[in-house]
């Protein structure tokens, strides 16, 4: 179901972005077979958030909700390794799309996007606050935390609140992550795309670099 504005704001103003089960994605009762990459690197609503060089023969795209506790666990242990061994080196492309998972997730969502306005690096660089807070701000204060990291980034209380209520911003979102659920099938976060093979949950950097290398060579 796609949230709609109603909905959005009767969260904002009396839950406080409490979780909304109708964000949630739809399940799948069967998996689904990889995905081509084409399918993967097809255009979607929102501009992706890329680091990396355009030209590598490797793209990893990734599926994350900010409420995703696997999905923290993933950016804090795993994702610098990657980094610095294949992104930093110029080996990887490395894609971060949306895949909230309830309204909070999607509230910080939108708010890494509003921060960011388009500059990727400063987008990774908000989504890694997010994480790293991730009990802060999804547990408890969820408005208090998120004006304030807003306010850090140089957003006023008005932008911040503009940011929030964005429901382009939030249907857009939603458009994206209905199709990764009914085009990709991906039905959990996180859930990773390396050159369009199909990678489910939290994974180390071991198993990543098992995947990536031989393709590295090919």
């Amino acid at each position: 179901m796609i949230i709609t504005r109603r909905a959005f704001t009767t969260m904002l103003s009396l839950t406080g972005l409490a979780a909304l089960a109708g964000l949630s994605p739809l399940r799948f009762i069967s998996e689904a077979i990889a995905q081509a990459a084409g399918d993967v690197a097809k255009p979607v609503s929102l501009p992706d958030m890329v680091l990396g060089s355009k030209d590598a023969t490797v793209t990893i795209t990734e599926f994350a909700s900010m409420t995703c506790p696997h999905c923290a666990a993933f950016n804090e242990q795993v994702f610098p390794k990657i980094k610095s061994e294949y992104i930093d080196t110029g080996k990887i492309r490395y894609i971060f799309r949306e895949f909230p998972l309830d309204i909070k997730a999607a509230a910080g969502s939108m708010l890494s996007r509003c921060i960011a306005n388009g500059d990727a690096p400063k987008y990774f660089a908000v989504t890694d606050m997010l994480f790293r807070q991730q009990n802060d701000w999804v547990v408890k204060n969820t408005t208090e935390t998120l004006t304030r990291i807003g306010k850090q980034a140089g957003l006023t209380q008005q932008q911040v609140e503009a940011c929030l209520k964005d429901q382009a911003l939030l249907d857009k979102i939603a458009a994206d992550q209905k199709y990764a659920s009914d085009v990709l099938k991906v039905d959990s976060t996180p859930t990773f795309f390396i050159n369009g093979e199909k990678i489910k949950g939290e994974t180390s950097f071991e198993e990543f670099a098992k995947k990536i290398n031989p393709l590295l060579k090919s």
